[in-house]
């Protein structure tokens, strides 16, 4: 993809064909499942679904000026890729997840949130549907909140990496003139 997509509609039309229908396959499953409050856009160069500032004005402990991601859709060079922060973030909700797509006898290639896959025909659409729709927004960021550092809530990560500079910085010697 030669030019940063501003829009889905432009991620989309900038791929092969083949990506181009399995990644709108895939969308249309997480779109139906998609609970409310939750919104679609470009994030990271990629197809993001996120909890918007109007919800969460301190945004992503990362990166406040961006909203905080909930699930992403990209076309990789050997792979595509779904990614679902609310198994990431949820234990419990994993298992399940895991558990759920055991059952279809498809395989499972998962990093931490990361599920990667060659064909739409790899993935259990209505198991990825549910995932999604077992989230509403108040449960994600209840769970977000509690796993980031806190250094990093409500705006204290500008102190926090301040502190960290100021400790990593060496201590200059006076010289003897």
């Amino acid at each position: 993809m030669p030019a940063k997509p501003t829009s889905v509609k432009a991620y989309l039309d900038g791929l092969p064909e083949d990506r181009r229908k399995a990644l709108r396959a895939v969308r249309a499953a997480v779109n139906r499942g998609l609970p409310a409050g939750y919104e679609e856009g470009v994030q990271y160069g990629m197809i993001g679904w996120f909890v918007p500032h109007r919800l969460f004005p301190d945004g992503y402990h990362c990166d406040p000026l961006q909203p905080v991601p909930f699930a992403g859709l990209a076309s990789q060079k050997r792979y595509m890729s779904l990614y679902l922060m609310c198994i990431y973030a949820d234990e419990k909700h994993r298992r399940w997840f895991e558990k759920e797509w055991k059952k279809t006898g498809k395989k499972l290639d998962m990093g931490k949130s990361c599920i990667r896959f060659k064909s739409v025909d790899d993935l259990p659409l209505d198991v990825i549907q549910e995932a999604i729709a077992r989230v509403p927004v108040e449960q994600f960021l209840a769970r977000y909140e509690a796993s980031i550092p806190k250094s990093a809530r409500r705006g204290q990560q500008a102190t926090a990496g301040k502190k960290a500079v100021e400790k990593k910085a060496p201590k200059r010697k006076k010289s003897a003139r």
